[in-house]
């Protein structure tokens, strides 16, 4: 009986030991992304050589790596992805059949300076741009097309600045190996290191960012997605997935 107890006091001392190990793993993993939402903002403002930024990546989805194997949780990937404006599907996407994107010219390391449009942008009902719905009377809700980790974002944002993507978002999906990007938003209610779940609320969409901002842009979200190639985001057309996804 004694050789029992004493047996059941060291399983509990070890896995007290091991959650006291977890929470400071937790700690730094959110100090790693704060980390990596400061090399994003310095993309941005261009200089960041590629062996940096390989570097970078590599540590933060090494970070999101052990999360998720701490998290211990059996995730089936999402067949379908939940449409990234709430109350909205596919027929809201710019263009005709999703022609508005094109990522030729389209370079990460640019930072704020790239060219082309590697995006989609989808427009909102709202008509004397004041970031309400016209239709509901309320903001519209942008939500994280699937699970995954918030790795940058920005929420400040001023008219007066010529940063184009505004109040932006990052995030990982790591079930799919792919980042999802939304931009030109009115406010964020996620920061680096969150963990969000399919359809979650991250943000409002709004008219930051340089050319969103002005009077000849309709209301929109400006929606992206990325896969690593050589451990630099490359760019590829998520029309498809769109029109496949789920409306909430």
């Amino acid at each position: 009986m004694l050789l029992i107890i004493n047996l059941m006091q060291k399983i509990i001392l070890f896995f007290s030991l091991l959650l006291v190990s977890i929470g400071a793993l937790a700690q730094r993993d959110t100090a790693a992304f704060t980390k990596f939402n400061s090399f994003n903002n310095a993309v941005l403002n261009g200089g960041i050589k590629k062996v940096e930024a390989q570097k970078q990546f590599d540590m933060v989805l090494k970070r999101i790596a052990l999360l998720e194997m701490l998290r211990a949780e059996f995730i089936q990937p999402k067949l379908q992805w939940v449409f990234p404006l709430k109350g909205y599907n596919s027929s809201a996407i710019g263009g005709t059949h999703g022609n508005g994107y094109f990522d030729k010219g389209y370079r990460y390391l640019d930072g704020n300076k790239h060219g082309a449009h590697p995006a989609h942008d989808i427009f909102i009902n709202d008509k004397n741009q004041d970031c309400i719905d016209d239709r509901t009377g309320k903001p519209v809700n942008v939500l994280s097309v699937d699970d995954g980790w918030v790795i940058a974002c920005c929420n400040e944002w001023e008219p007066n600045s010529n940063m184009r993507g505004g109040k932006f978002i990052w995030i990982y999906h790591p079930k799919a190996a792919v980042f999802t990007y939304y931009a030109h938003n009115s406010a964020i209610f996620v920061k680096p290191g969150s963990y969000v779940t399919q359809g979650q609320k991250i943000a409002e969409v709004g008219r930051t960012g340089y050319n969103a901002y002005k009077k000849r842009s309709p209301t929109h979200l400006h929606f992206s997605e990325f896969k690593l190639v050589d451990g630099i985001p490359v760019p590829f057309n998520p029309y498809e997935q769109l029109k496949k996804a789920r409306t909430l």
